[in-house]
């Protein structure tokens, strides 16, 4: 019977990057209140940047 012996590295990746992902979209939508088009823009592309690499860490890891 063969085991394999993982570590929970890309888990933890993913999660780090959806705190990411989350900060990027709360500046969004902070932008996005005080009608800062800058601001929420630059919050979008750093949620979806994030969100993008935290989905790209699960699938390496397994």
């Amino acid at each position: 019977m063969a085991t394999s012996v993982g570590t929970d590295r890309g888990v933890g990746f993913a999660v780090l990057f959806v705190v990411l992902a989350l900060v990027g979209a709360l500046a969004a939508l902070v932008g996005g209140l005080l009608e800062t088009q800058l601001t929420a823009a630059w919050g979008f592309a750093a949620a979806s940047i994030a969100g993008a690499i935290a989905i790209m860490a699960i699938q390496l890891s397994g």
